[in-house]
């Protein structure tokens, strides 16, 4: 009992008081790759806790031993120290860290597929009205309103309004296209998957709701960092500032995207390492 209270505590602690402790600390907004990992590692580490809080409140004490020894035999393995035989309840109770550990799996392929189904048809559409432009290397969609953004995935794009083409610089135009081949590049679509499947998984979780809403804006910083490695900090904050009221389809990655101000406010602001 003492083991699954001190779990419980530790995930209590991970679910309520560290995303404030994170929230309030000015560092994620310097290293957002690195903050991401912290995120996703939280995440991990509670829904770890949880699985093992769950075994060790269905698994007595005396039994514990038995329990290890049935989950290693049910994943067909052998044991060779002499544990206890595995009674009748240790193998069931041996399952429900895998059951946890599940929920939020099934979760995070729900919401790959979900996201796939929604650039698939979006891409559908982009067949029939979008045209090719190879000096872009992108599909341009008439549009008056202002707006770039990406489908990530198996067949990644690119995608820019004539409203874009239109407001925009030449330089501004290949700050925001690199933006947004950041994203493509570093998969950031399976990274906000896992954050929103750990979200609807634990809806009711500080921790859960706060990662969603962390990862969305950290990754979005992160694209921005690759694309100021060869543009100028006024030359992306301008055609951010541009971009701030785009709109896009779901699945998609745009140059507004979310956290559009504080994202203005990180680049013409005093850098710090």
């Amino acid at each position: 009992m003492i083991p699954a209270f001190a779990l419980a505590c530790y995930a209590a602690a991970v679910g309520t008081l560290a995303p404030r402790i994170l929230l309030r600390s000015a560092w994620p907004h310097r290293s957002p790759a690195l903050a991401v990992a912290a995120w996703q590692g939280l995440a991990v580490s509670f829904t770890v806790a949880l699985a093992l809080a769950a075994y060790h409140l269905a698994v007595p004490t005396g039994h514990l031993d038995a329990g290890v020894s049935g989950l290693v035999h049910l994943c067909g393995l052998s044991w060779h120290a002499r544990l206890p035989v595995p009674g009748p309840l240790d193998i069931p109770a041996a399952v429900l860290p895998l059951l946890v550990a599940l929920l939020t799996l099934a979760r995070f392929g729900h919401e790959v597929l979900r996201a796939r189904r929604a650039r698939s048809r979006h891409l559908g559409v982009l067949a029939l009205v979008g045209r090719r432009s190879a000096g872009l290397r992108a599909t341009v969609l008439d549009h008056e309103l202002p707006a770039v953004y990406c489908l990530p995935g198996r067949c990644p794009r690119v995608v820019v309004s004539t409203g874009a083409l239109r407001v925009l610089s030449s330089a501004q135009l290949d700050a925001v296209l690199d933006h947004e081949r950041a994203h493509i590049a570093g998969r950031h679509h399976l990274t906000l998957a896992a954050a929103e499947a750990f979200a609807r998984a634990f809806r009711w979780l500080p921790l859960a709701r706060a990662a969603r809403e962390q990862t969305a804006m950290l990754l979005e910083m992160a694209a921005d960092d690759r694309a100021l490695r060869r543009h100028p900090r006024e030359t992306l904050a301008a055609a951010l500032y541009e971009m701030a009221a785009s709109r896009t389809p779901r699945g998609a990655f745009a140059a507004g995207g979310p956290g559009a101000l504080v994202r203005l406010h990180r680049m013409l602001g005093p850098h710090r390492r």
